[in-house]
C-alpha cells in the first residue's frame, strides 16, 4: 500500500500520519492561567530539536472553534511552563487532561493531581511525575495553512526522581527508562506502554 498524501482530507491526513509516525512522546505540558489557576494538556507533536541551547519543540493546533488553545495563550502571556513526562500508570489522568473543560476549571483539579514546588521557580511540576522539564518560551512560529503554531523552548532545569536515575564515577547521567515507564501515543486512541530495552553499541 502506497498512500499520497496529497489525496486525502487533513482530517484523512492527520490520521494516516498519526498512525505511522509512531510511537511518539508525549508533552503533558503545565502552564499558568490569567488567573493564575493551573492549566494541563498533552501534546504528542513533541521532541527534543537542539542541544545549544537545549530546545524542545512542541506543535499546537487550534481549537475546534478556531480559537487558540490555552496553553498557546498562556505561554505567550506567561513565558515560563513546565513539560512532564508521564508514565503508563498515569495514561487515565493524561487522557482526562485532554478534555475541554468551562473557563476557571483546572484540570489539574479535575484529574486529581497534586503539584509540589520546582525548587528556584514560580511554576511547581506534579508530584507524581518522574521527569519534569521546567521551560521558558523561546520562539513561537505559525505553520501550514490551518493554524498550527511550533513552540520552541529552551530547558532551563531537568527534575528526574530519585529512583529513575544515578550519575555514575565518570560523572555521566545514567536514566532508568524500565523506571520512568514512558508512555508513549500511537494512532486514534492507542497509547503505548513500555517494553523490552534493546541494546546496541554505535558504530565506530
Amino acid at each position: 500500500m502506497q498512500i499520497k498524501l496529497d489525496s486525502l482530507t487533513e482530517a484523512q491526513t492527520y490520521f494516516t500520519m498519526t498512525q505511522t509516525i509512531m510511537p511518539r512522546p508525549i508533552a503533558w505540558v503545565l502552564s499558568e492561567n490569567e488567573d493564575a489557576s493551573l492549566n494541563l494538556a498533552p501534546f504528542s507533536y513533541f521532541n527534543a530539536v537542539c542541544t545549544d541551547p537545549p530546545l524542545v519543540m512542541v506543535s499546537i493546533n487550534l481549537q475546534d472553534d478556531g480559537s487558540e488553545k490555552d496553553t498557546l495563550r498562556n505561554i505567550r502571556q506567561r513565558s515560563q511552563f513546565v513539560i512532564h513526562i508521564a508514565s503508563d500508570n498515569q495514561l487515565d489522568e493524561l487522557n482526562q487532561s485532554a478534555a475541554t473543560l468551562a473557563p476557571g476549571e483546572s484540570e489539574v483539579t479535575a484529574s486529581g493531581l497534586l503539584t509540589t514546588a520546582f525548587e528556584g521557580y514560580d511554576m511547581p511540576r506534579l508530584s507524581d511525575c518522574k521527569i519534569a522539564l521546567m521551560c521558558e518560551r523561546h520562539q513561537i512560529q505559525a505553520i501550514g495553512n490551518k493554524g498550527q503554531t511550533l513552540l520552541f523552548a529552551e530547558v532551563k532545569e531537568i527534575y528526574l526522581a530519585d529512583d529513575c536515575a544515578e550519575v555514575n564515577e565518570k560523572g555521566r547521567l545514567k536514566v532508568f527508562a524500565d523506571k520512568v515507564q514512558p508512555l508513549a501515543r500511537l494512532g486514534a486512541v492507542e497509547y503505548g506502554s513500555f517494553g523490552d530495552i534493546l541494546n546496541a553499541a554505535r558504530p565506530s
